[in-house]
């Protein structure tokens, strides 16, 4: 038998055998180690490029049986400068209908790419587009390198704030700052949000969530604006292509790794100042799309495992976006732990909102698993033990699993049930007052028999997904005409409520019943059991003109007019004082639900029982913060009342004044007191306090 060499050289490169694992590239002491896996292919070779050579290549083939152990083609590359970029050419069967795409044509992603070359500026093409037989080809120049690993975190140690004490801020990391009126010295960037610290920490908010951040394609649409002819662009991001890269772009220098560090920057600084970042990321789907879509990565080193196919070889499509990550592939699944691991690990991240989460938990053929082993190892992986895992839980082919989610007791979720049901009870909808009741004391309906807390509902009314909390009260039908697909795209049941003008208007009438129904939903979130989270914005009345599905819109709609927040300060003051009041009473922010244990007590009007009939637009309860065990509060009374007539509720007698601190009724300042003993006093409440049409109130003893 033939004695296989180790050692070779190429091209004055010294190449010998080298490992399995780990996966992607490693720096050791001789050189750099390069492994991917590919269970089909028949032939693999590692592509080298130097960043200044002007596109100037290396190929180095790998030999099947020297430089493969099982189904991992590995070897190492002596000598070779940390500073190189790299690819993959993976060659195999073109066989669509088993499964198998591959093309020798096209140099591939490493999924375990740390950072991707290319793409520093927003909007520059990686791409190119050729002719071929089938049609028209789309090739990526981008390629894998390799960030520093000597980055300094000076002692960063995560906030570790408690999931109940949390209150989330979502946000866009290029929207957020990129409008002239931000006045950041760095718009659109890891660095320039860092600038807007200051102003995070003064409105009150725990944790940020960035919409996603890992490498993504932003030229992906043809289409165009039907009014400007301007490019439409992947805005939001839901279209990864590599899942260990931060978008180069996001970064002021975003060139040859170094968004990584500045990545870093970013986490440290708001570390620093006490603020948890929470990532929002995309494992249920890639921007390789359909069958239609380019060859990026996954599908060229190995289709038939990346992705769920059906008996044809077409892909399933459950994510809504052309194709469907086969997550509980074994392979898959160490891939997304390991990704998880190393965000937490080496980027210092603090939590993760799973995008269509549900789709995680599906079996090779869709199927829906009752145990995910996925879900399952994230929720009890050692590495990720203190991070916040946030599963979107629901997917785009029907399956909405909000409350049934398999959870083992860690899994917090989107509460969309929350959303719809806060939304329906203030426009005014008859049949929702219990629902509320349910949505306000943590949703101990749906959590509780999986052995959850209150702080496993992520409570929203507004999210990127959706009209922003002003245009929820200003528009009754979606606007999406710009986005180029005539107003077919994003959601049509909105439950929004325009008070009788679509849009914008000049009537002080309605735009006063508009200021005061926002402060009823925000007032509404942050007084109920669970997390908040709050649309960036939101605080200020940023709009979207009535587009509920801006993922395509980088301009105006998208972008936050810092101008709004000293429009509106009424609106900042009102939301920075209410984070503050939630913040100051640990009765808002019970870790375990009230079931029997009291804690809580219904009130009803005059000398009636509460309501809980059909009829019923109105409720009121007191938190009874006195009787705590632990920590005693003040007694807290919210009366909340969606119809259009005033309703009178009985206040108890505590024996302690009551005063007035939220009235959403009142105009600023009078809506909301900044401390307790600043809110007027209240005296005696017969025939019982008076709640107007369409307001909430707070007092507290």
């Amino acid at each position: 038998m033939a004695v296989l060499k180790d050692t070779r050289r190429v091209d004055g490169y010294t190449v010998t055998r080298g490992k399995s694992l780990p996966f992607g590239a490693t720096v050791l002491k001789s050189g750099i180690n390069f492994s991917i896996c590919s269970r089909n292919a028949a032939s693999v070779s590692l592509i080298l490029c130097q960043p200044d050579s002007d596109g100037a290549r290396l190929e180095i083939p790998l030999d099947s049986h020297l430089n493969r152990t099982g189904h991992i083609w590995h070897l190492l590359v002596h000598n070779l400068a940390p500073d190189i970029q790299y690819g993959w050419r993976v060659d195999g069967a073109y066989a669509p209908q088993q499964g198998q795409r591959f093309d020798p044509d096209v140099i591939l992603l490493d999924p375990y790419a740390r950072a991707l070359s290319g793409g520093s500026t927003w909007g520059e093409s990686d791409i190119f587009h050729t002719s071929t037989p089938e049609g028209e080809k789309i090739v990526h120049h981008r390629l894998g390198c390799l960030p520093a690993e000597d980055y300094d975190w000076e002692g960063d140690v995560p906030p570790l704030t408690a999931l109940s004490e949390t209150i989330i801020y979502e946000l866009h990391v290029r929207g957020y700052t990129v409008h002239p009126s931000s006045g950041v010295k760095h718009p659109g960037t890891y660095l320039g949000l860092t600038e807007k610290i200051p102003y995070l920490k003064k409105l009150g908010v725990t944790a940020v969530e960035l919409l996603p951040i890992f490498e993504f394609d932003e030229n992906e649409h043809v289409r165009h604006h039907p009014r400007t002819g301007e490019r439409l662009y992947n805005f939001w991001g839901y279209s990864p292509i590599a899942f260990w890269a931060p978008k180069a772009s996001y970064a002021c220098n975003g060139s040859n790794g170094r968004q990584v560090d500045e990545f870093r920057q970013m986490i440290k600084k708001f570390h620093r100042a006490g603020i948890e970042v929470y990532l929002d990321v995309v494992f249920n789907h890639t921007g390789e799309g359909d069958e239609q879509g380019p060859t990026i990565s996954f599908r060229g080193i190995d289709n038939s495992t990346y992705y769920m196919l059906d008996e044809k070889g077409a892909y399933r499509n459950y994510s809504g976006c052309g194709n469907t990550m086969n997550c509980n592939h074994p392979q898959v699944r160490n891939m997304i732990i390991s990704c998880l691991q190393y965000w937490v690990s080496e980027m210092h991240v603090d939590g993760f909102r799973f995008d269509l989460a549900s789709i995680l938990g599906r079996g090779v053929n869709g199927e829906v698993l009752e145990n995910p082993p996925l879900l399952e190892q994230i929720a009890l992986n050692p590495v990720l033990a203190d991070t916040k895992i946030i599963a979107e839980a629901w997917d785009a082919a029907g399956l909405y699993q909000v409350g049934t989610f398999p959870a083992w007791r860690r899994w917090a979720e989107w509460n969309g049930y929350y959303r719809d049901h806060v939304r329906l009870f203030w426009k005014d909808t008859r049949g929702f007052v219990s629902n509320l009741a349910n949505r306000l004391c943590g949703s101990e309906d749906l959590y509780k028999k999986s052995g959850r807390c209150p702080y496993h509902s992520i409570n929203f009314i507004t999210s990127h997904d959706g009209f922003t909390l002003n245009d929820l009260v200003s528009y009754n039908e979606k606007h999406n005409e710009d986005n180029g697909e005539n107003n077919h795209d994003g959601e049509n049941n909105n439950n929004s409520l325009n008070f009788g003008h679509e849009g914008p208007c000049d009537d002080p009438l309605i735009n006063r019943k508009r200021f005061q129904h926002m402060k009823n939903y925000l007032a509404t979130l942050l007084l109920s059991q669970g997390v908040p989270m709050i649309l960036a914005g939101d605080e200020f009345r940023r709009t979207q003109q009535g587009n509920n599905n801006p993922y395509c819109q980088d301009n105006e709609i998208s972008w936050i007019n810092w101008e709004f927040a000293h429009r509106h300060q009424d609106m900042l003051r009102f939301t920075r004082l209410l984070i503050a009041f939630r913040k100051r009473h640990h009765s808002l922010r019970r870790e375990h639900f009230f079931g029997g244990n009291g804690g809580i007590r219904w009130l009803s009007e005059k000398n009636a029982q509460a309501d809980w009939s059909d009829n019923a637009r109105w409720l009121a309860f007191m938190l009874e913060g006195h009787k705590a065990a632990k920590d005693p509060d003040d007694d807290i009374v919210v009366m909340i009342n969606a119809s259009e007539d005033g309703r009178h509720f009985e206040v108890p007698d505590v024996g302690r004044p009551w005063r007035r601190i939220i009235d959403t009724s009142q105009k600023s300042p009078d809506d909301i007191f900044e401390r307790e003993g600043q809110a007027p006093l209240v005296g005696n409440y017969h025939p019982g306090y008076l709640v107007g049409p369409r307001s909430l109130i707070v007092l507290v003893a």
